[in-house]
């Protein structure tokens, strides 16, 4: 039997097993072959198991120690079990040395342990207690040895000002040592060892030896004390993978793993000195101004500039960085080499050349290109811009890094790097956070690891530490990683760099996150301006008795003979006189461009090209029917794919549509992706269940039914150089998935990237991205962006979570004037009207328009977001069809869908001229063929709300001369677009002179909720607002709508007997063929025939039962609540609008000769045949 060291004390514990006494110590620690891995080691199994081993062990250490302090009967039971077995007997504390007055410089007298001496050999059993005595005091060590690994981090000096000792609490110095001992050993402080010097074999799970195998006792102690109880702790132990611990363990156990050449100390200094230096020079210049030192953190340059050099030396191309406001001039300069002076002229206020409001400068963001002198390669360092919200651009950054490694090719991620820096507050604080690492691992999502740094200046603000978190540490929220952290005292510069380098390393070998815990302290302020004092008086009359870093620093190379005391004033005076150079030059500056501080540059693509230019977005119909005869079809029968026979069905749709000539919402959708994949355009779809779509509508990604993990994506398959489809189910998160896609689409202006949130009114969650990066990054950082976001939309009853992406949010931070009638007389007016604006809202009724906004979004020569409000019932509705004609060359996207029935042929007969948006288009055409007013009310759609169609308007206007206006919405009046619409609308009125008439509303009162989820209520809101626009249904309307249901149930009756009739005799005629079997053929048919007659009978009675439901509802229909007032709770209620609209309204298949929005209802006819 063979005990295994690498699962510590607590499993090799005494008194559990009785073959342990027969064990000998020799054999258990012989040492190992040195060829032996280490995952061999670990497969030998323990010799020890048991529930009751801690707390037996624990009782037997207590009474070695004193046999008074356990009971009695367990006192009897020691003593017998020492006395049979020759164990030695408790001794007393006086004759021997723990664990506490060793580290605490207690000196111990007494024999050696097992008989044993130091001197670096390994000691000698004697007597015959020797064995269970060398046994038990080489587990401890390991023990011990373990300990420090996994807690030694509680004990680290890691507080330079030296107020928080290894519970988070305060401690006076002279606590702080024993407390941080206690917290590391806890069971074994107080074992006790014979003699200090005596020598153990060190386990393979601790390289502190290095290519010592034995040392003694106090030298592992010192020795682990050094690695893991100095300025550095490593948190590390909960990383499930051996081999990653034990790398860890080679970068900081082994003996010199730290010690740095004389150069590589003086380029420390050198970088210390700038960065100090720099914020020492602005706080001489621009006393007043708020700049956001890293006093207090000077390390941080140095740092940063130590992982950049690595990375590159190890073959990272890219670099793309996100951080917060604190310290990042200094890095934009240092680190990224930006001109001093291009960043002192932010400080002089001038103007600017370009458009736009531009932002606070330490909110800007940089793109530099450069050599790097320590790996002597290029490298290019990208500072994405950012607002004041703390920790927010960690997805974008996370998000521009994935697409880079896209557009490289870089599918490990070994060329492009993303280094994120946070606050201690914030990294604890925003959630954002954990949603951004989260993604670390995700496939869609990953870049292959991300060094995360935090600046810890101890204090949020104003709020200590024990306010702002519950954790012990604030990077504890990176433990999901299973990742190492490193956390450091960020007055120590060497132990800095060295965690550093260790993270580049990492993050090279394993792909895998890792976080830099840079524990420093804030020199001033929040800002310059800010008085500390008021909340941390103590802490800062400290921090004002510390000197400088780069001062204690440079003290210590002049102590070790380094560097001289004028080495370093030399470099100091250089550097000034740097940036005195840099400030006269930049007072020349009388202005500058936002665009100097873009940090999406997209090389050549706005060079040359004429931004009013609207490419065409149809495509021929030979495309179209290549794309849909693969898009419907099931896999290749090579594949052997198993499809679900759901999904064959959906197929089996599609093909007849493809058939018909046209297009549902979802053949839309593929059809605008199958197109710009041919394009070269490089697609990607993200968000929650998107790959078969919120809606069971999509279905892009099919499963194999027999097989795990087996997909088939057809849109992958349409041509052999067609670029990549990705469409990936995302995490549950909206703000972190959309704020990694932004970051994604901004990587390159050939990439279509869409976010589709589960339902819009989820999209709330990510509001920080609308607000501050989406709608407001091109005006503030000069930073465009195409990325298309979804929001399913509809007021459907079913309640105020799953009814509406609030449009009126949207529309309201959009950014043009509402009082200004822009000059429509310009050819180039959409173009123009398509730049200036900040993003477009849409709100679609059509696949076809589906189809040309995805087109247009990469088809100009500018990129705008995109706002699109996505049905949920319509995608089926079978009224929202597109013809192919409406996808062809000739086509393009409409802005506004005018009437083209009845009442568009007599524009002179219009009394009301409807203008709508969205799914109620459906509901109004519905009311208005019951009401029989197609020839009288007019129905226009607004498809595009912002930027506002004002020349088409004026165009409805002049052709509706004495229609009454009205807006419909089903939204509350406080909600939707009529806030947005009104004042255009009145605006686009005033510009028609001779006009006098005013937009009136009709839509659901104002409401806090954004929907009710009563299906009564819902219903008598809906009825209210129709019978407001079209009036309440006369008894003549009633009486002809239940004779357009009983025809209708006529029909079907009829033509399902036909039906039967006919497939009964060509079955009969079948039978009659077969001579051998007359008579089972004619006893089949007396079946069928007795079948038929059940059929008919089972037909009738459905009949009938359809009919008298109709009589109810016009029975209901006609109830004197219908005359009542228009109150929702007196209204009548009608029926519920159909998802399906009447067979006499059935759209039959476009032909390629008719226009797009020919999709009028028909009045029922003779001829008409209903749906089955």
């Amino acid at each position: 039997m063979k005990i295994n060291p690498i699962y510590g004390f607590r499993n090799n514990c005494m008194f559990i097993n009785r073959s342990r006494q027969k064990l000998h110590g020799g054999a258990v620690l012989a040492a190992k072959s040195s060829n032996q891995s280490l995952f061999e080691k670990n497969k030998r199994d323990s010799v020890v198991n048991g529930s009751n081993a801690v707390y037996v062990e624990k009782l037997f250490s207590k009474w070695s120690r004193d046999p008074g302090s356990v009971n009695a009967s367990w006192n009897a039971y020691f003593g017998g079990k020492a006395s049979t077995h020759n164990l030695p007997q408790p001794k007393s504390r006086k004759s021997s040395q723990s664990l506490e007055e060793s580290l605490s410089g207690g000196g111990g007298k007494g024999g050696s342990l097992g008989g044993g001496s130091g001197g670096g050999k390994a000691p000698t059993i004697q007597g015959p207690n020797a064995d269970w005595k060398y046994i038990d005091d080489h587990l401890v060590v390991q023990a011990i040895i373990r300990a420090y690994q996994t807690r030694g981090h509680l004990a680290a000096d890691l507080d330079p000002l030296g107020i928080v000792g290894p519970t988070g609490s305060s401690l006076s110095p002279e606590n702080k040592k024993v407390q941080a001992t206690k917290a590391v050993l806890r069971q074994h402080y107080y074992y006790t060892f014979n003699d200090l010097n005596a020598v153990f074999k060190l386990p393979y799970t601790t390289l502190i030896g290095g290519d010592e195998q034995f040392l003694p006792l106090q030298e592992i102690l010192d020795r682990l004390e050094r690695v893991y109880c100095g300025h550095i702790g490593v948190e590390y132990m909960m990383i499930t993978s051996l081999y990653k611990c034990h790398w860890i363990r080679q970068h900081f156990e082994k003996p010199g793993a730290i010690d740095f050449k004389p150069e590589d100390k003086k380029l420390i200094l050198e970088r210390l000195t700038r960065s100090t230096g720099f914020e020492n020079f602005l706080a001489k210049k621009f006393i007043s101004e708020k700049r956001f030192g890293i006093e207090g953190c000077d390390i941080l340059i140095p740092a940063m500039k130590e992982i950049v050099d690595e990375s590159s030396r190890l073959g990272v191309e890219s670099i793309f960085i996100g951080m917060a406001h604190r310290g990042r001039l200094n890095v934009l300069s240092n680190v990224c080499r930006k001109p001093i002076a291009d960043i002192l002229t932010q400080f002089h206020g001038i103007k600017a050349m370009d458009p736009g409001s531009g932002d606070v400068k330490y909110h800007l963001g940089v793109f530099t290109d450069r050599q790097n002198r320590q790996s002597n390669k290029r490298i290019r360092i990208t500072v994405v811009a950012n607002p004041s919200h703390l920790e927010f651009v960690n997805p974008v950054v996370l998000g521009k890094a994935r697409a880079e490694m896209f557009q490289r090719g870089d599918i490990n991620g070994d060329k492009v790097l993303p280094i994120i820096l946070h606050g201690d507050a914030s990294f604890c604080g925003q959630g954002i956070v954990f949603e951004s690492i989260h993604m670390s691992e995700l496939p869609a999502y990953t870049t292959y690891g991300t060094i995360h740094i935090v600046v810890n200046n101890q204090v949020g603000f104003t709020t200590d530490p024990r306010f702002s978190r519950s954790s012990r540490y604030c990077t504890d929220v990176a433990r999901v990683l299973n990742a190492p952290i490193f956390h450091v005292n960020a007055d120590d510069p060497e132990a800095c760099i060295h965690c550093a380098r260790v993270a580049a390393k990492w993050r090279a070998k394993f792909h895998k996150d890792v976080v830099i815990d840079l524990v420093g302290y804030r020199r001033n302020g929040h800002n310059e301006a800010d008085e500390p004092m008021f909340t941390q008086p103590l802490m800062y009359q400290r921090i004002r008795k510390l000197k400088p870093v780069t001062v204690t620093y440079a003290e210590k190379l002049v102590r070790e003979g380094v560097i001289k005391m004028d080495d370093y004033t030399a470099m100091v005076s250089g550097y000034e006189k740097i940036c005195n150079e840099a400030f006269e030059e930049s007072k020349k500056n009388e202005s500058f461009k936002y665009s100097d501080w873009l940090d999406s540059p997209w090389p050549g693509f706005f060079q040359g090209r004429d931004r009013l230019k609207m490419c065409p977005t149809g495509v021929s119909v030979k495309v179209l029917e290549h794309i849909g005869n693969i898009y419907c079809a099931p896999p290749p029968e090579e594949r052997n794919f198993a499809v679900h026979k759901g999904i064959l069905r959906i197929l089996g749709q599609r093909r007849k549509m493809l058939k018909d000539r046209i297009a549902d919402w979802s053949l839309g959708e593929a059809f605008a992706f199958g197109t710009l994949l041919k394009d070269g355009i490089h697609v990607r779809v993200s968000g929650q269940d998107v790959e078969r779509g919120t809606f069971s509508h999509r279905h892009h990604v099919l499963h194999h039914q027999k097989e795990d993990k087996v997909k088939y994506n057809p849109l992958q398959y349409l041509y052999p150089d067609q670029a990549k489809y990705d469409i990936c189910n995302s995490s549950l998160s909206e703000c972190g998935v959309l704020g990694f896609d932004l970051g994604y689409s901004m990587a390159s202006p050939h990439t279509l990237v869409i976010w589709e949130a589960q339902f819009g009114d989820f999209a709330n969650t990510a509001q920080p991205i609308f607000d501050t990066f989406l709608c407001s990054g091109e005006t503030k950082w000069v930073r465009q962006t195409g990325l298309v976001v979804l929001l399913p939309h509809s007021m459907e009853g079913m309640g105020p979570e799953h009814s509406s992406g609030r449009i009126e949010r949207f529309l309201q931070l959009s950014d043009d004037d509402p009082d200004v009638y822009p000059d429509t007389s310009d050819c180039d007016f959409v173009a123009r009207q398509l730049i200036a604006t900040n993003w477009i809202v849409t709100n679609l009724t059509t696949p076809a328009n589906l189809f040309h906004a995805l087109r247009r979004q990469v088809s100009g020569g500018f990129r705008k977001p995109l706002i699109n409000f996505a049905p949920k019932s319509v995608l089926r509705h079978p009224m929202a069809r597109s013809p192919f004609r409406d996808f062809n060359e000739c086509s393009a996207f409409q802005r506004i869908i005018p009437e083209t029935g009845e009442a568009g042929l007599k524009p002179e007969c219009v009394k009301k001229l409807v203008f709508c948006s969205g799914k109620v288009y459906y509901d109004l055409i519905k009311e208005r063929d019951d009401h029989e007013q197609n020839d009288t009310v007019a129905i226009v759609r607004i498809e595009q709300i912002c930027p506002f169609p004002y020349d088409l308007i004026t165009k409805q206007l002049e052709l509706y001369k004495d229609a009454e206006l009205i807006w419909a919405q089903e939204e509350h009046k406080n909600q939707g677009a009529w806030s947005y619409v009104q004042a255009r609308f009145d605006t686009t009125i005033l510009n028609f002179q001779k006009d006098t008439r005013c937009v009136t509303y009709h839509g659901r009162p104002p409401n806090s909720a954004s929907s009710t989820g009563n299906k009564v209520q819902h219903y008598n809101e809906y009825n209210d607002i129709m019978n407001g626009i079209f009036g309440k249904l006369t008894e003549a309307n009633k009486q002809r709508l239940a004779d357009q249901i009983k025809a209708q149930q006529d029909r079907a009756l009829k033509e399902s007997a036909a039906s039967y009739s006919k497939s009964k005799k060509e079955k009969v005629k079948k039978a009659e063929k077969k001579d051998d079997k007359p008579k089972q053929a004619s006893g089949a048919d007396d079946k069928k025939n007795s079948k038929s007659k059940k059929d008919e009978k089972s037909m009738k009675a459905a009949s009938g039962k359809s009919a008298k439901d109709a009589k109810k509802k016009m029975k209901k229909a006609a109830s004197p609540a219908d005359e009542a007032a228009p109150a929702p709770k007196s209204a009548g209620m009608r029926s519920a609008p159909a998802a399906k609209p009447k067979p006499s309204r059935k759209a039959e298949p476009a032909k390629d000769d008719q226009p797009q929005s020919s999709q009028k209802s028909k009045k029922p006819g003779k001829d008409d045949k209903p749906d089955k």
